[in-house]
């Protein structure tokens, strides 16, 4: 008998129930996880509420965590009993104690990365693997446009930026988010609720724009978006924190001839070899410091719904675990 947390409908954080579960022994293929930290992260939200649909119910969601290999299953060559490790991956099940979960998803966690880091690092830090280095490879001295850049993801796409040697121009919804994202490598932030970002973006390139513009808000800040881009520059829109742009049109592109795309972690990462390449680069960055990892929140298992109430009122900033 193990805790998590279940679904049996999706909606406000009040759906999430805490409850004992029965854990089988790990099928073929399988490794069985004790979890020791749980990363916190948008997609739950979105998979709470409905906006991503789940596959049946009663249902765990989570995609992230960390722990150590109880048991593996038949067949199994990626990991053993007693590993420290690692994932960022689907299908949800992460908010539990103990799960079973494909072998070939977890990667082994560096003795010298906790496991408080590891929950709060690997959707998030992999996903600005492939934003930066895949989707729109950037390159030392471009100046580039990062939304929410005191989330989570905001804060290590900052650091790691600033590794590349671009210039990072960040929007935020506080003084306080302000400087925490210049803490962590933002040249430039601009607060969207009280500026005129689009103006300013414009005036700190010199009226030219970015080659590229990361956006995970989605509604509130898309259209802004597309007007600081330069001419064929890129609109990378990984998320939707403020719900969907439903007034997109093609033809919007057109004028500079821009490009939209509308990647996702798991199709950038949808192979072991990609996995454990965009993995090595990540610890790669964390282990000589140019990127640290600071969980800012956590909060028992227990406490899901206070923590996704936090989380959509935008309370957070960084990096937010769960604690079994």
């Amino acid at each position: 008998m193990t805790k998590a947390v279940r679904l049996y409908e999706q909606g406000g954080p009040e759906v999430l129930k805490y409850e004992d579960i029965d854990v089988d022994a790990p099928g073929a293929g399988e490794a069985q996880v004790r979890h020791e930290a749980i990363g916190l992260n948008f997609i739950d939200v979105y998979h709470r509420s409905g906006l991503y649909p789940l596959p049946s119910f009663p249902w765990t969601i989570g995609m992230e965590g960390a722990g150590v290999v109880e048991a593996v299953g038949e067949g199994v060559s990626e990991v053993s009993a007693g590993d420290r490790v690692a994932y960022a991956s689907p299908p949800p099940g992460a908010y539990a104690q103990t799960r079973n979960m494909a072998a070939a998803n977890l990667v082994r966690l560096p003795d010298d990365i906790t496991f408080e880091q590891g929950a709060a690092m690997m959707l998030q830090g992999m996903t600005v693997e492939y934003l930066v280095c895949r989707t729109y490879p950037v390159k030392a001295g471009e100046t580039v446009l990062v939304h929410a850049a005191a989330g989570g993801v905001g804060l290590m796409q900052c650091q790691w930026l600033n590794h590349i040697g671009a210039t990072v121009i960040g929007t935020v919804g506080s003084d306080e988010k302000a400087a925490l994202a210049k803490a962590h490598g933002c040249h430039h932030t601009l607060n969207y609720r009280t500026e005129d970002w689009v103006s300013q973006v414009k005036e700190i390139t010199d009226g030219e724009g970015v080659p590229v513009v990361y956006d995970s808000v989605c509604n509130d800040t898309f259209a802004g978006s597309l007007e600081c881009l330069k001419r064929l520059g890129m609109m990378v829109n990984f998320g939707q924190a403020s719900g969907p742009y439903n007034e997109f049109t093609t033809a919007m592109l057109a004028p500079k001839s821009l490009f939209l795309t509308r990647p996702t972690l798991f199709g950038y990462n949808a192979t072991r070899a990609e996995l454990e390449a965009s993995a090595a680069a990540l610890f790669g960055v964390v282990q000589s410091g140019a990127v640290k990892i600071e969980v800012n929140q956590s909060y028992a298992l227990a406490d899901v719904v206070q923590a996704h109430r936090d989380l959509e009122a935008r309370k957070t900033t960084g990096s937010t675990i769960l604690i079994p």
